[in-house]
């Protein structure tokens, strides 16, 4: 999704919904924007207003969000 950001914010200046594995973070409008834990590991980066139309890119590491059967099949050294 391109276009124009409101801003650009870190991942660890949102606030982690658990429940939903959703992270949220403050909007102008007085909403939240809002990305989700796998929209992360799919590669998004842009949070989004339900209330406006304002987008925030999210700063973060992707390598931290991989998921979890990608990180299992890291190839395992076994001793001959």
């Amino acid at each position: 999704m391109d276009g124009v950001y409101h801003d650009e914010v870190e991942i660890e200046d949102f606030e982690y919904d658990e429940d939903n594995e959703t992270y949220y973070y403050p909007c102008p409008c007085g909403d939240k924007f809002e990305i989700t834990k796998e929209d992360l590991q799919n590669g998004e980066e842009v949070a989004t207003c339900p209330s406006c139309s304002l987008i925030v890119k999210v700063i973060y590491d992707p390598e931290d969000f991989q998921r979890e059967e990608n990180l299992s099949a890291k190839p395992v050294l076994v001793k001959a």
